[in-house]
This record gives C-alpha cells, structure tokens and sequence, in this order.
C-alpha cells in the first residue's frame, strides 16, 4: 500500500526500530527492494535522489509505475524525494506525487535552512506529504571526504531547528560517510547527539550514509534513537557485483539484468533484519 512515511515512521518511533530506506534509481532496483520488504513482512521507503533524477531518468519517467507498484504492495511503502537540494524540484516533487520529500538546505545558511523548510513543510503538510531535513553536513568515500567531528550536527541546533520547522524527521550527521567504506575502516560515531535531541524533541531521527556503517553501529545508533536508515550503496554494490561476476560476453541483456535482482533483495533484506522491522507490516494508506 502506498502510504507516507509518517505512520511508519511513528511506530518505529514508538516501538524504538528503524525502517529502512532503500535508494533506487530504476524500476529493477524499486522492484527488487518492494519485493525484499514483501517477504520480511516490513515497511519499507523508496529513496528517489534528486541528483538522480536529474542526471538519469526522470521522475516523470520513473515515479509513476514505482507509485503503482507500490499501490499493489502487500507491505507499506514510502516514496520518498531523497536529498532534494533544490525548493523549486522538490515543490515540484510534491506536486508530482511523492507522499514524502526531504528538503536538504544544509549547505546553506542555519537561518535560511529553517525558512526553506518551513515553506517545504507547509506545502507539504497540507497534501498530506511527510517532510524530512537536515542539520549538519556529511562527506563522502570518495575522494577520502569522510565526514569530519566539525561536519558533525550541532545537537542544540538540531533542536531549535526542530521546534521552528515541524519536520517529521531529521537527518543527522554524527558519523556516517556517503558510499561504501573501504575494507577495515569503521567510521566514528559521537552517539550523544542523537540521545541528546531525541530526548528533547521525540521525533523520528535519521541516520544516512548506512553502508558500510557495520551491524553493530547501526544497532546501537537504533537504540539511540534512529528511526530511518538510508542505504544505497550496498545495493548497488551487490547488482554491480552479480553483473561483472557473469563473466559472458554473450549474455542476452535481460537476463543479465534478472541476475540483478536477488543479490538487491538479498542486501535489503539483511538491513532489514538489522533494522528491527521485520514483520512490522501494517496497512494504512494516503
């Protein structure tokens, strides 16, 4: 059933697990990862990157037969605009049928961020459309822009930020890198952030960058107050790996791309697991 992320999101929230959100970039990665979620019995959100969207197909290309897959869904699921840097594509993201944006103005100015947020939520809320943010800024594997102590969230600010905004959830810095992490790094996590505003606000926090973080740290980020986890790469990883792994020059083209899917749904399924949101199906639609 295609819902928003708001009820999944609370129930995490309430019964202290995550829901995992899967970054998707085609109608085979959003297949495989609906399908993993059909068979653990858990919610599950699909991550549309705007830069994606952008740079590849389009969401007016794509969004729409991933809504009917997920309308047809025997589990909730969430679509979801993933790091929308941009008002002006996110606004037009609500309008095209997302149930749920996340509006990333963490690059700019703290002060402009809350007032760009606050124009996203109140488009948002009144479609009945969630809204996730973003305080504090996170690097990336590549080019070794591992996030740094100083890209870290601010806790108070995240609060403040919080109490003028009224997102539904908020995406954190406190560790975690963008990509896969190279063989034995593990990356620092400062844990107290997230006890700090989760105390003080109780709304549904967000851990991206999930690949690579290890079981254990996504666990105890959970417990901490984690409610979504964004993972993308380990997925990709896995199709990519299927795909050279076939070794045959001769392959017809579908059938390299049906090998595709049970190395995604096996990844997503293992987060799921992790997660704590297996067997948390639920039915509530939009």
């Amino acid at each position: 059933m295609y819902v928003s992320m708001e009820n999944m999101l609370n129930k995490a929230n309430k019964e202290q697990y995550a829901v995992m959100a899967i970054n998707c970039f085609n109608l085979e990665s959003a297949y495989a990862t609906i399908k993993a979620a059909e068979e653990m019995d858990a919610p599950i959100i699909i991550d549309l990157l705007m830069e994606h969207l952008e740079k590849h197909l389009g969401m007016e290309v794509v969004l729409p037969p991933i809504i009917d897959m997920a309308k047809k869904a025997a589990v909730d699921v969430a679509i979801n605009l993933d790091h929308g840097t941009s008002e002006a594509f996110t606004k037009n993201a609500i309008e095209s049928g997302f149930s749920s944006v996340m509006i990333d103005a963490s690059a700019f100015p703290y002060e402009e961020n809350i007032e760009i947020t606050k124009r996203i939520v109140g488009l948002a809320k009144n479609k009945g459309i969630t809204v996730e943010a973003e305080v504090g800024n996170m690097g990336a594997v590549l080019d070794d822009n591992f996030t740094k102590s100083s890209m870290y969230t601010n806790p108070d600010q995240a609060i403040d930020f919080i109490q003028k905004t009224g997102v539904t959830a908020l995406a954190l810095s406190f560790g975690s890198s963008r990509g896969i992490m190279p063989e034995g790094y593990g990356p620092t996590f400062d844990f107290d952030i997230v006890r700090k505003i989760k105390a003080a606000t109780q709304i549904p926090l967000v851990l991206h960058g999930g690949s690579g973080c290890g079981e254990e740290n996504i666990k105890k980020a959970i417990k901490c107050g984690i409610n979504k986890v964004n993972v993308g790469s380990d997925v990709m990883k896995a199709q990519l790996d299927a795909v050279l792994s076939n070794g045959k020059s001769d392959s017809d083209f579908v059938e390299l791309v049906e090998t595709t899917i049970n190395p995604a749904k096996d990844v997503v399924k293992y987060y799921i697991e992790i997660s704590g949101s297996k067997g948390k199906k639920e039915s509530r639609g939009i």
